[in-house]
């Protein structure tokens, strides 16, 4: 009996051989440089911050280079699969404008002419290629059960040598071929190993585009590359699918830095040409005193979902990750503000080794700049699509209140340094509310303290202000020099330098003045500029308002 003969007998209805695929799924073409990377989750939940920062630093090198980025679905641990895991993820990526040329776009919908691009459905390729290394005698079944496994651990464990399924322990590895086909048609139980050529006295070297060189100990172990359930490992699977669709970049955590030997191995023995690494190191956070990686159990913000609720624009974040990732964006961001991150090449060479601290402070603050140079239009457009699923209240008042809402939005925005009040989308409801009639009457006001001046003297003033000084066709110098009048014939000093060198002189200053028109129709000390506001609620609307403030 040959190495053939077993093979059928493993894979009997495995009629294709590897060239058949070899064929199915030629080079791409593509021009030289052009990179094909991919995302290749495995649907077992949400996508976390870590995987965006692949999935997106992926994305962004095949874009720079006119190349493909991909999406893979690596299911082949069954029992890990969530229920809609695949629609979540495709969910979430798109939710961050993550842009998928090929690959899996649905729970059953995919593009592209590399496919399946799910793992479970490729079931068969897998199997045609470990027929094609059995037949080579390449690898073998094994049919060592758990227990026997667990025997030859414990005696390595005690006779301190290297642990794992090789040398004199890899005793299925010495069976005849006849006697591994008598077990097969006994029925009993078995997977598919890897015969690996290799000798852990040996080292083998690669170049990582993110760790530089490294140097392990070859491969010796005869790893599992068939399961008993038919589908394949992890390393096996990878393999050939990164070789069929072309993968020319594998960007991944650090994480499986230590499975470089073996996926390095099956590379050579299935004579594929090796994709370039990234082994990306992960995102870490200050716990204490100590650090931490970002953790998708104890950190709410490390679930890419956290961002989409709260509104920050997916562009912030992927600028955020963009500063985390190459050293020399931010620099290059300050100098073009509003510039597309497009516009900007990723760099291999800037990505640090060690890993960046997560700053949620400093991401708020990418976000507060990114939307400050937003039109009004498009602020409007993006707060208007949050609120539909995310704040109903807001969602009416800024269809009812189209103009309005984009007047008060546009305060000094569209300048060449616009306000930066805004560091998500539901930042917009309590910095606006006051605008909305509706709000304004419905809410339980409180009205921030104008310094030490008694609410009688403030409804005087604002009454006098609105009956004998205000007139909203006057220009902003015509509003503000009219206000320094009437402040300047109640005491107040119109002069703030003179008001610092002799306050004792005058009862206040100009800015109380205004504060006291601010509270009276915003209830807030802090605002945009308040001749801007007093215009868009109008005459009428701020009579009625010191009217509220008096009872």
């Amino acid at each position: 009996m040959t190495n053939k003969d077993l093979a059928n007998l493993i894979f009997p209805n495995v009629d294709k051989d590897i060239n058949y695929y070899e064929n199915l799924y030629p080079e791409r073409n593509l021009k030289e440089g052009s990179v094909v990377s991919r995302f290749a989750p495995s649907p077992t939940g949400f996508v976390h911050m870590g995987s965006l920062f692949s999935a997106f630093l992926a994305s962004k090198v095949a874009k720079d280079t006119n190349g493909i980025f991909y999406i893979r679905i690596e299911d082949t641990d069954q029992e890990r699969k969530v229920e809609n895991g695949v629609e979540n993820i495709i969910r979430d990526l798109t939710n961050f404008g993550i842009e998928i040329d090929e690959g899996v776009i649905g729970e059953d919908r995919e593009k592209g002419q590399y496919g399946p691009y799910v793992q479970s459905h490729r079931k068969e390729i897998y199997q045609t290629y470990a027929k094609h290394l059995i037949e080579e005698g390449l690898a073998y079944p094994c049919f060592c059960s758990p227990e026997e496994l667990e025997e030859i651990r414990n005696m390595q464990e005690i006779n301190k040598e290297q642990i794992g399924y090789y040398g004199s322990f890899a005793k299925c590895r010495l069976l005849s071929v006849e006697e591994a086909a008598r077990r097969i048609d006994n029925g009993d139980k078995y997977v598919i190993r890897l015969k690996s050529p290799g000798d852990a006295n040996n080292k083998v070297k690669i170049k990582d585009l993110v760790k530089k060189e490294l140097v392990f100990p070859e491969n010796n172990l005869d790893v599992v590359i068939i399961k008993s359930d038919g589908l394949p490992t992890y390393h096996f699977a990878h393999a050939i699918d990164d070789h069929l669709m072309h993968t020319t970049h594998v960007i991944r955590g650090d994480e499986w830095v230590s499975s470089l030997p073996v996926h390095i191995q099956l590379f050579n023995v299935l004579n594929f040409k090796l994709p370039k690494y990234a082994h990306l190191s992960p995102i870490m956070v200050q716990d204490g005193n100590s650090k931490r990686k970002l953790s998708k159990r104890k950190d709410a913000y490390a679930a890419i979902s956290y961002y989409h609720d709260l509104g920050i624009p997916n562009e912030a974040v992927k600028l955020y990750l963009m500063t985390i990732a190459n050293s020399n964006f931010e620099a290059w961001y300050q100098s073009n503000p509003s510039s597309d991150i497009d516009d900007f090449k990723f760099d291999f060479n800037r990505v640090s080794s060690s890993g960046s601290l997560f700053d949620m402070d400093k991401l708020l603050n990418i976000s507060k700049n990114y939307m400050s140079y937003l039109n009004k239009d498009e602020l409007y457009d993006r707060v208007l699509t949050w609120s539909s699923s995310h704040d109903e209240e807001l969602h009416e008042m800024m269809q009812k209140y189209e103009d309005a809402t984009k007047a008060f939005l546009n305060i000094e925005r569209e300048r060449k340094k616009p306000r930066k009040d805004y560091a998500s989308y539901s930042d917009i409801k309590p910095n606006i509310w006051y605008m909305y009639d509706e709000l304004f009457l419905k809410e339980k006001r409180t009205y921030e303290t104008v310094r030490d001046i008694p609410k009688e003297e403030i409804v005087q003033i604002a009454k006098l202000y609105f009956s004998q000084y205000y007139d909203e066709s006057d220009s902003e110098e015509e509003w503000f020099s009219k206000m320094k009048v009437m402040g300047e014939k109640l005491g107040y000093a119109s002069d703030m330098k003179k008001y610092r060198e002799n306050p004792d002189a005058y009862r206040g200053s100009i800015v109380d003045i205004s504060n006291i028109i601010r509270v009276v129709a915003t209830t807030k000390l802090t605002t945009p500029n308040l001749y801007d506001i007093l215009k868009i609620i109008g005459t009428e609307r701020l009579w009625k308002r010191v009217e509220i403030f008096s009872q």
